[in-house]
């Protein structure tokens, strides 16, 4: 028994000293680890790099520190944690050109025309061609023998999307609007134009698809004269399609009220809903010139 218990005061000796030992081996080995980590820290301060835990990483700038800088990708901007130096303009560049944008390439477009077109646009040529070549600069004929109107780019274009612009404008003659609407879509340019059949509501045939037609012209165009002057819109009744050009907003809500017509809502109806939205839009507008006076 006595030899035993010897046994375990000596491994309890042994296993003490053990301990003794390896405490000294930690606390060496972190004392060595935090010299080597200062001396770091003091190498990467001295080479720009921003303060706290910036340069444990490639391209980390900041950490801990909040002083920016620290890795290899940043320490060519000097650190700085992310504000603008003081003194620093802020580069300008001029406006993209059309040459830029399209990288010298020449660009086409052909606007085919309708049989029923053909006489206005005999007849509004002038006035087309003339807002085409001053304001966007492109060239532009009429190919009688394919009935295509042809836009073409110079190099006197300047705008990167002119011919879009002239295409736009082309198609919207094309639709059944006037020359003094369709300029708009050059002049502005959150002016769109949307189209839709009455079918696309409500597949009517006969004598119910003409009188849903009517329910959108009105007696003597007197609905769709109303329709646009509430939603600051312009709106063409062709047969079964229906081409409303405006603003976004505006677009809608006229095409909502065009749908509810459609649909079989009494004029009645409709009309004290257009009321209000031209209310609404006369009381925004007065807020925004009152903002815009003060």
């Amino acid at each position: 028994m006595a030899g035993e218990g010897e046994y375990y005061e000596e491994e309890g000796a042994y296993g003490a000293g053990g301990g003794e030992e390896e405490e000294v081996i930690d606390s060496a080995y972190i004392e060595a680890l935090a010299a080597e980590s200062a001396a770091r820290h003091e190498a990467e301060a001295a080479a720009g790099g921003g303060g706290g835990y910036a340069g444990h990483g490639r391209g980390h700038g900041g950490g801990y520190g909040g002083g920016g800088g620290g890795g290899e990708d940043d320490m060519e901007d000097g650190g700085g944690g992310g504000k603008e130096e003081e003194g620093v303009e802020r580069p300008e560049f001029a406006p993209l050109t059309h040459a830029a944008a399209s990288g010298g390439m020449v660009e086409y477009r052909k606007v085919r025309v309708p049989p029923h077109r053909m006489t206005p646009l005999r007849e509004n040529w002038e006035e087309i061609a003339a807002n085409v070549v001053e304001h966007l600069k492109l060239y532009i004929r009429m190919n009688v023998k394919s009935r295509c109107i042809e836009l073409k780019t110079s190099e006197h274009t300047e705008l990167p999307g002119a011919i879009q612009k002239a295409e736009d404008f082309c198609n919207a003659f094309v639709m059944g609007f006037d020359v003094a609407d369709a300029l708009a879509l050059l002049r502005l340019d959150d002016i769109y134009v949307d189209q839709f059949e009455v079918t696309d509501v409500k597949p009517l045939k006969g004598d119910h698809l003409s009188r849903a037609i009517g329910r959108v012209a009105g007696q003597g165009g007197k609905t769709r004269h109303a329709i646009e002057n509430a939603t600051r819109t312009r709106i063409v009744v062709a047969d079964k399609k229906v081409y409303m050009m405006g603003a976004y907003s505006n677009i809608q809500v006229a095409r909502d009220t065009i749908c509810s017509l459609i649909l079989g809502t009494p004029p009645g109806k409709v009309y004290n809903q257009l009321r209000s939205v031209s209310a609404a839009s006369t009381s925004g507008t007065d807020r925004a010139q009152e903002r815009a006076a003060a």
